[in-house]
C-alpha cells in the first residue's frame, strides 16, 4: 500500500511517506556511527567501549523513534494503530544492523 503524505512540522515540507522513512531509518545508522566515533575517540576503540556505544545508541533511538511516532500520532493525524508499524521498522532496521556488527566484527 503507498502513501504519500504531505505535511509541515517545524517550517519543513517533507512529501513521502516512504522517503521519510528512509531518511529516519538512515538517520539511525548516522547517530549510531557518531556513537562509535565518540567511543573511539574517547576510550581507543576498545572493545568494551564499543559495546557500551551501541547500548547508548540503542537507548537514544528508541528515544527518536519514540518522538517521530510520536508526532505521528500528535501533529500528522496517524494513529497509533497505523504509526506502531513504521516505529517498528524505524527502531529495529538500525538497532538489528547495529547489534549484529557489534556481535560479529566489533
Amino acid at each position: 500500500m503507498k502513501v504519500v503524505v504531505l505535511f509541515a512540522y517545524a517550517g519543513a515540507t517533507v512529501v513521502g511517506g516512504e522517503m521519510r522513512t528512509a531518511l529516519i531509518i538512515l538517520a539511525g545508522f548516522v547517530l549510531w556511527g557518531v556513537c562509535l566515533g565518540i567511543a573511539k575517540v574517547s576510550a581507543g576503540a576498545r572493545e568494551s567501549s564499543m559495546n557500551l556505544a551501541t547500548g547508548i545508541f540503542a537507548v537514544l533511538w528508541l528515544v527518536g523513534a519514540g518522538l517521530n511516532m510520536w508526532i505521528g500520532v500528535t501533529k500528522a493525524g496517524y494513529s497509533f494503530r497505523e504509526e506502531l508499524p513504521i516505529f517498528l521498522v524505524i527502531f529495529l532496521v538500525p538497532t538489528i544492523v547495529a547489534v549484529i556488527v557489534m556481535w560479529k566484527v566489533l
